[in-house]
């Protein structure tokens, strides 16, 4: 109310699953205000998205995009007796997104000075953690 918010710091650590990966976890604190922003910003983007993008979203999610897949690669070996599929991973893709491009465009859509105010907030909460990484590696 006061516009006093500030993002805390992130704990860094890492897991295997099955390459090592670092995982930046917010707070409590701020996890509680990310689902706030979420709540306001998925009614706004969700219907924008397509039918076959499965991760983060309500109602979607790991399990239902391996049945999705399922059937696809059912009806393409039906037809073709065989089918392929590619599974990759765009090496630090997060952390290549341009946060100003990024503001921009979400700015097209919310023109909400507060909820962006808000937004930027946590966009910029994470690039001290990606400059820091920077200057380590």
């Amino acid at each position: 109310m006061n516009k006093s918010y500030a993002h805390a710091p992130y704990e860094k650590f890492y897991i295997r699953d099955p390459k090592v990966r670092p995982i930046h976890k917010s707070s409590v604190r701020d996890r509680v205000v990310h689902h706030a922003v979420f709540k306001v910003l998925n009614e706004i983007f969700e219907p924008s998205f397509i039918f076959d993008s499965y991760s983060c979203r309500i109602n979607k999610g790991t399990h239902r995009a391996v049945l999705r897949l399922k059937k696809f690669s059912d009806a393409i070996y039906a037809e073709y007796s065989k089918c392929f599929v590619l599974k990759c991973d765009i090496k630090k893709f997060f952390h290549s997104i341009d946060h100003e491009i990024l503001l921009k465009l979400v700015w097209q859509k919310i023109k909400n000075d507060e909820i962006m105010r808000v937004v930027k907030i946590l966009i910029d909460s994470f690039r001290g953690n990606l400059i820091g990484e920077r200057e380590r590696e």
